[in-house]
């Protein structure tokens, strides 16, 4: 499906209720499958979360999880423990691209039984559950936070419990303390001093408890973007948000007061407010390392207010749903934009100009489409496979609509 989203301007004030961040819902789903007694509220409504719970709840062999990365990690080691039940875990064509090698390798080193179906260090995976019973391993700590997360999210459910120890500099932190803070919330007992990360062992059943996801950070930083390429004075209300918030994305409030941006916190809801033009002579030079899945949203802002953008701590968006550093260059290069990256780095330089009627390939990467959307306040453009947004949020059109865009 290809849509068409001419140039268009906001609503003076929306409000838009945004679902529960999949990050967090994917975390509690996998620990409520460990500790039925969990239960849990807003919900992610996004395909991954949707195909996190088929999965968990599935008595099939076979588990085809498409092109959710996440539950790809956090199910390789879930389906691990689950002692006598065999499990072939696979996914879309390219999720059969992205390696998992560093994940099974640390599982198996604990005692899992894993093996490849086709191409050594990639997915589809055979998987024998067992009972782990060793608890020290090491992770290569500048790889995707999820393999992190994926062996943090089980530890507590080993017979010793785990001591994991990071080697090397630790990429996305706040998703591993997003991690802790969860098992925190469930009362298992954990440590993250330097680079070792020590959870206990809890076999004792949980009290029951309901637990809240926060709405999803991702999702709104394309709003953060609409609101800073509109006029002084346009805000938008989102909810349901806090503001200490264990969402690395929630960087973004700090972030786009560089374009204008003010977040003003009441409740449970963020309203957003453009306040001021911005000097176009300024650069934007961020490290992401800590939140590269805003860099999208953010290089796509900058562009549309004719500012210089470097952007560095990227190295883990090669091995997303595409390669987001050669998709970005792409499809901003037919809008007139002149980038360069490298496998880590992203530079972008000022153009006053944007061409007009471009069609914008999605690669099949939800966060591409949601990302250059808002420069339909700039100029008229059509993304391909719009479809694709569901992968994360669902409603992302008919909440454009809502706020005023202009979408055939």
């Amino acid at each position: 499906m290809t849509i068409h989203l001419q140039n268009s301007s906001i609503k003076p004030i929306s409000q838009i209720a945004i679902t529960g961040s999949k990050s967090e819902a994917n975390r509690l789903l996998v620990l409520q499958a460990l500790y039925p007694s969990i239960k849990i509220e807003n919900l992610s409504n996004s395909d991954d979360s949707q195909l996190m719970q088929k999965a968990l709840a599935s008595n099939e062999e076979v588990i085809d999880i498409h092109h959710a990365g996440t539950a790809m990690r956090f199910l390789t080691a879930y389906f691990s423990i689950q002692e006598g039940k065999e499990t072939i875990l696979t996914g879309s064509k390219r999720m059969k691209e992205r390696p998992i090698a560093i994940l099974v390798e640390a599982l198996n080193s604990l005692g899992a039984d894993i093996s490849y179906l086709e191409n050594e260090g990639f997915p589809p995976l055979k998987i024998r559950g067992k009972k782990l019973t060793k608890h020290k391993v090491m992770l290569k700590a500048n790889v995707s936070s999820q393999y992190t997360s994926a062996l943090l999210l089980i530890a507590s459910s080993l017979e010793n419990g785990l001591e994991l120890t990071l080697d090397g500099k630790i990429t996305s932190v706040p998703y591993i303390k997003m991690t802790l803070s969860l098992l925190d919330q469930i009362g298992v007992k954990n440590s993250f001093e330097g680079n070792v990360i020590t959870i206990n062992s809890k076999q004792d059943k949980l009290k029951s408890q309901t637990l809240i996801v926060e709405s999803d950070w991702s999702s709104a930083s394309y709003f953060y973007s609409i609101i800073a390429l509109s006029k002084v004075g346009a805000k938008i209300e989102l909810s349901s948000y806090k503001k200490d918030s264990l969402q690395g994305d929630s960087v973004l409030s700090n972030i786009y007061k560089q374009f204008g941006v003010e977040t003003r916190y009441s409740e449970n809801k963020i309203t957003l407010h453009k306040v001021s033009e911005i000097d176009t002579d300024i650069s934007i030079d961020l490290d992401l390392s800590n939140a590269p899945d805003i860099a999208q949203t953010i290089v796509v802002t900058a562009f549309g207010l004719g500012l210089d953008c470097s952007l560095i701590g990227l190295h883990t968006l090669k091995i997303k749903e595409t390669d987001r550093l050669e998709a970005l260059k792409a499809e901003l290069s037919k809008l007139g934009a002149k980038v360069k990256v490298t496998d880590n780095f992203l530079n972008l330089r000022a153009s006053d100009k944007i061409n007009s009627g471009v069609i914008i390939e999605t690669y099949n990467d939800h966060r591409m489409a949601m990302a250059f959307a808002p420069l339909a306040l700039k100029t008229s453009i059509f993304i391909k496979e719009a479809q694709v947004v569901s992968k994360s949020y669902p409603d992302f059109w008919k909440d454009l609509k809502q706020i005023g865009f202009q979408i055939n």
